[in-house]
């Protein structure tokens, strides 16, 4: 199966840039580098399949007007957070659209219950004999 190449058309994607936390001391403070991105995905044009699959990878990112909410605050500077935000979106729809193996249900066929019974009735008469003996 061929990876699908993903455009985000920019229309679909807005961004904005929060005080990160964690380490940076002061810089951390005043500057703005953590981004968020949310990314309306009914403007994907999703196939249906990738639609549902993109709802369950998603889980709490999604929210329930249909968008896809990243938030980055990996990177000290925003344009590393943006590009790091993008590669997320970019990598969750690529993986939705990945089809998952069909499934066969098989069954077990009638020699092959046999054998699992008197593989069990075997184990079940050496342990059996584990015991005390009885005294009669």
């Amino acid at each position: 199966m061929a990876d699908v190449m993903v455009e985000i058309p920019e229309s679909a994607i807005t961004e904005t840039f929060l005080a990160a936390s964690g380490p940076g001391g002061q810089n951390v403070n005043k500057v703005e580098t953590a981004v968020q991105m949310r990314v309306n995905i009914r403007a994907l044009d999703l196939a249906p399949y990738a639609l549902r699959k993109l709802k369950t990878l998603a889980g709490s990112k999604m929210t329930v007007g249909g968008e896809l909410i990243f938030t980055v605050r990996k990177y000290r500077t925003r344009e590393a957070n943006r590009i790091e935000a993008r590669k997320r979106i970019a990598d969750i729809v690529e993986e939705a659209h990945q089809r998952d193996a069909y499934r066969v249900k098989t069954r077990p066929s009638r020699a092959a219950k046999a054998r699992r019974v008197d593989a069990k009735k075997k184990k079940s008469s050496v342990k059996k004999m584990r015991g005390k003996p009885k005294l009669e």
